[in-house]
Order: C-alpha cells, then sequence, then structure tokens
C-alpha cells in the first residue's frame, strides 16, 4: 500500500477526524484502482462508526463498483441520504450515474445532483465534474437531450470525467487551480483565482487600487483587471510584489500601465536571478511563448519592517525569509486581519526544481504571521488558502518541527532519501490538531525531500549516487533480463498497477519504451498510467499532477 494511503488511513479512524480526510483517502484508493480495500475500509470504519453517512456513502461507493454487488450498494447509498445532507447525496448520485442504465434511477441521479449544484458552496473545492458528467448520463436517459449537452460541455473532455478536481489548463495558456472568480475576503480586499497559475490580490483604498502580485502574464493579469473593473474603476496605484517568483512577477506590466509604485522586498533582485539561472519550470507551469526569466526593476526595496497609509487603509509590510524564497513580503492589512503571505507556506519548500527554500524560514515566517494575529490568510495560490489557514498554522508548525527531528535523526543514523520518506512518519501531535492533518500530509514528502538534499552530500554509503546510469542504460539493463521482450515490460507494468504502484508501474514502461519505441502495447498502458498518476494527485500533489498531465497531453477545461 501506498504511503499517502498508508497516513491517510491511520488518520481517518482518529475520532475528529476531518471529512476531508475521509474524501481524499477515498480518491486515493480509486485512483489506485484499490476498489475492494476502499470498500473493507470504509465499510469497517462505518460499521464502528453508525449514523455517520458519508463514511456508509463511501461504503457503498466503492462497493457499487464491485461486480454483483450494485443492490447492497444501492441500499447502503440510499441509507446513507437519509442520516444526512450533501456529501451521501453526492456518492449516490455519482456512482448510480455510473452503473448501466443508472440502474433505473435516473431521476434519483437528477434530483441528489440538481441539489449538490445547489449547494455546491458548502462542499470542499471540486467536486463539480464528475456531478456535470453524471447529470449528462442521466439526463440523456430521461430524453433531456439539451440539458444533457450543457451538462457535458460543463463536464468537459469525457477522459477527465474521472477527475474530481477544478485544476484546469492547457500548454498554450497554463495551469489553472479553479474557474476564473473574484472572490471577497474582507470588505475592499478583492482576490482574483483562476485568472493564472498565481493569484492576484487588489485592495481597494480611497485613492485608488494596491494590488498584491501580478500574474505569471501580462495577459492573465489584464484579464484580472477587467473583471476588477466591474468594481471600481480606480487607477492601480502600488503594486506590491510578495517574492521573485515568475508566476507572480510576469504581468506587472498590465498593472503598472497608471504609473503605480512597485513595492518588494529588500532579497528580490537576488532571488530574481536564481530564478533566471535555474533549470526552466515543467510542463503547464508556464504558456507557452513566455519566458520565466522576468526583468523587474522595483521602485522600493523594503528592508525592515514598514508601515504605510494608502488611500486612507493601513498597510505593515514585513520582510520574511519564507520556506520558498529569501526575498517573502508579507502584506498585512492590520484593520482588516487580513495578511497577504504570498508562497511562503508553500509545500516544496520553494519550487521542485529550483535550489531554494528553508525549513528554519518557514518556521520563523510562520511564526511572524501568527504574531499579527490575523484573522484570514491570503496566499498566493487557491488550494494554499484554503487548507494553510492560519486556524492550522500552530499545529503545523509543531508537526513539522517534529518531522525535522525524524529527518535530522535518520540522515545521522544512514538512512537514504528513500527510507525516511518510507517511515511515513505522522506526529502524535496532529491528533489535537485535525485542522492542520491535510496541509502536513500534503507537505510531508516534499519537506523531507529538501531538508534531506540540503543536509547531505551526493553519495550515500549504501551506494546511491556512487555511479549514475542514464536511463538508456537502465532500460537495456532491465530489457536483458526480460529476454529482450517488450511483454516483459507489458507483463511487469500490469501486475504493478493490478497492486496500486503506478508510480514504479509507469517507471517501468517507460524504460521499456527506451528499449522497445512504438510498441502499441507499452505506448497504450504508458498513457492509462499517466492517467492513474494524474488521478492520484489531484487533491495532495498539483504540481505532480500538472507534470503528468502534460505528459499525457491532457488538456482540461474548466467545469461549469
Amino acid at each position: 500500500m501506498n504511503g499517502e494511503i498508508a497516513a491517510l488511513s491511520q488518520v481517518a479512524t482518529w475520532p475528529n477526524a476531518d471529512r476531508r480526510v475521509k474524501i481524499v483517502l477515498a480518491n486515493q484508493f480509486r485512483a489506485a484502482g484499490l476498489d475492494m480495500e476502499g470498500f473493507e475500509f470504509f465499510s469497517d470504519l462505518s460499521s464502528r462508526t453508525p449514523g455517520d453517512g458519508l463514511l456508509l456513502a463511501l461504503a457503498g461507493a466503492f462497493q457499487a463498483r464491485l461486480d454483483g454487488q450494485a443492490g447492497a450498494a444501492i441500499a447502503k447509498l440510499d441509507a446513507a441520504t437519509s442520516l444526512d445532507l450533501g456529501l451521501p447525496h453526492y456518492y449516490r448520485g455519482t456512482s448510480l450515474a455510473g452503473l448501466p442504465g443508472c440502474a433505473g434511477r435516473a431521476e434519483t441521479v437528477v434530483a441528489d445532483l440538481e441539489f449538490v449544484l445547489m449547494v455546491k458552496d458548502q462542499f470542499p473545492p471540486g467536486f463539480m465534474r464528475p456531478v456535470h458528467a453524471a447529470l449528462s448520463r442521466a439526463y440523456d436517459l430521461l430524453g433531456r437531450t439539451e440539458e444533457a449537452a450543457r451538462a457535458r460541455g460543463r463536464a468537459g473532455d469525457p477522459a477527465t470525467d474521472h477527475l474530481i478536481t477544478d485544476h484546469w489548463g492547457s500548454p498554450e495558456d497554463g495551469f489553472r487551480f479553479v474557474p476564473r472568480r473574484m472572490v471577497e475576503h474582507a470588505p475592499g480586499v478583492h482576490v482574483a483565482q483562476g485568472y493564472d497559475f498565481a493569484d492576484v490580490g487588489f485592495v481597494l483604498t480611497g485613492t485608488g487600487v494596491v494590488a498584491v502580485d501580478a500574474a505569471s502574464t501580462p495577459e492573465h493579469a489584464a484579464a484580472a483587471l477587467r473583471d476588477l473593473r466591474e468594481i471600481t474603476d480606480l487607477p492601480v496605484t502600488h503594486v506590491i510584489l510578495t517574492h521573485a517568483h515568475w508566476d507572480h512577477i510576469g504581468g506587472l506590466e498590465a498593472l503598472t500601465a497608471d504609473g503605480a509604485e512597485v513595492i518588494a522586498q529588500a532579497n528580490f533582485p537576488h532571488e530574481l536571478a536564481l530564478q533566471s539561472s535555474g533549470p526552466p519550470p515543467l510542463g503547464y507551469y508556464l504558456p507557452i511563448g513566455h519566458d520565466r526569466r522576468a526583468r523587474v526593476e522595483p521602485d522600493r526595496l523594503v528592508h525592515d519592517v514598514e508601515k504605510l497609509t494608502i488611500g486612507g487603509v493601513d498597510f505593515t509590510l514585513v520582510p520574511v525569509p519564507g520556506g520558498e524564497t529569501e526575498d517573502g513580503l508579507v502584506v498585512h492589512l492590520p484593520s482588516l486581519e487580513v495578511a497577504f503571505i504570498g508562497d511562503m507556506c508553500m509545500p516544496y519548500l520553494g519550487a521542485p526544481t529550483l535550489a531554494e527554500g528553508s525549513p528554519q524560514g518557514l518556521f520563523q515566517a510562520m511564526q511572524t504571521v501568527m504574531d499579527l494575529h490575523p484573522r484570514k490568510l491570503v496566499h498566493g495560490h487557491p488550494a494554499l488558502t484554503e487548507n494553510y489557514t492560519i486556524e492550522a498554522f500552530p499545529g503545523l508548525l509543531a508537526a513539522l518541527r517534529d518531522l525535522e527531528g525524524v529527518i535530522t535523526a535518520g540522515i545521522s543514523d544512514g538512512l537514504t532519501l528513500t527510507e525516511i520518506l518510507r517511515l511515513d512518519h505522522l506526529p502524535a501531535s496532529l491528533r489535537d490538531h485535525p485542522a492542520s492533518v491535510m496541509p502536513y500530509l500534503v507537505t510531508r514528502d516534499n519537506f523531507i525531500q529538501r531538508v534531506h538534499r540540503q543536509r547531505t552530500g551526493y553519495w550515500h554509503r549504501s551506494g546511491e549516487g556512487v555511479e549514475r546510469f542514464t536511463s538508456g542504460e537502465l532500460s537495456a539493463a532491465v530489457d536483458l533480463l526480460g529476454g529482450g521482450s517488450a511483454s516483459a515490460f507489458v507483463t511487469a507494468g500490469l501486475e504493478l498497477a493490478r497492486r496500486g504502484e503506478h508510480p514504479l508501474a509507469l517507471h517501468i514502461v517507460d524504460l521499456g519504451l527506451l528499449s522497445h519505441p512504438g510498441v502499441p502495447e507499452l505506448a497504450g498502458l504508458r498513457q492509462s498510467l499517466l492517467q492513474s498518476m494524474v488521478a492520484r494527485n489531484q487533491m495532495l500533489n498539483p504540481f505532480k499532477f500538472m507534470h503528468y498531465a502534460s505528459l499525457a497531453g491532457l488538456e482540461l477545461r474548466p467545469t461549469g
């Protein structure tokens, strides 16, 4: 069983486990093709927690995917909807829609899922893509062809019906976490989400607009500004940059047409140079044709805490080392109890492709932000704002300090990076901080990799790193074991996938294609494995999601 499922399975049994843990666990079981294991887990947990409609619905949803179990599954799903509103109806509607002919209950599918759409703001982020896909099937069965077509259009490509995320994007236009929307976090504090890979903040003052960050491209920033014009016609007077990463500065020219003053932290020039000299980002991070090596010269650099009053609104600018970059700048609005904190809590501790990130910087920055006592944290990306809340900070900080100790001890004991990752460490303190569990699990493996890379050399006493081999050389060696047959790679890949080990299966198949290029069975299996990896990472690792989606050539339309 993979480490994500192992950790989530443990946490899901805790008495105060957050419902999101159970939902994410269900997705991981399904993405790994472990329907029987998912059914057994949630059936057992449901039997120990009678009256929990979500657990019973999840047991029914997995049972509906097993051969010959439809009747018993539907009974569970019906019972679950009598216990609770919302998620049980979601799982009943989507499960019935997945059965032949909607199990003769297309009307139930429509009733359940139209209700879900009415109250979608009460659901966790995502979820609506399969709702629209399921409704399209039910509408078709009921002869409601126009509604079926509209639902199909909102769901996007049928190849993505298995995804529950709101993520969307293409190579030509980059990646988005959510559909376009303008969110008001406090009076006069608006955040443009879904216009770009990164969010853009707008604070309305008595004399103009203060923008916080500037998106990846001028086109994306301009689109956000156009929609802001439905709220205010005031000019942009200031642009405050939380850090120098390309996705926060690339659209600056679209926001400075009125002569806005650009403000950044004192270490901004150094971080900008580091980014420009590093390797290019992975697929979908930046629209095709746009250069990550932006040229930005701020008008003002902030060395120490500064207090500004702009148009009657008080701003406090707080330099922080941050977990991602050394040029972090927190923008605090004390009267509104809102803090824009950029990507200081990025779970990768810096871009995975760059030599940056600092555990101690993260700890210091988190404590600094907690000392400001904000009510609302606005991060640079929607998923961070949703999960890394101020309520989660105390428990998350304690858990990551605990994890750092485990990593340090593991290195001292001679463990390899993979061996430390396989410890699947869950600090006991998380039991008392349910809001911190998901941020910790999203961060954990990235945190381990970053700390290990920073504190070890390039050889390990086990022999790792002493010699290096290209993928082609490894492929040729493994091909010897397989007798020079492409079918050996196919057999191994299928068996590993059956066990739920899709990452390893994909690695084997990729090696097979190097020795046997163009073999249809290998190419088809690779595409299937990539789709599984996209699904596996949709709720826990958006960067991996983008990576595998780009390898699969997957283009995602926004949900309606």
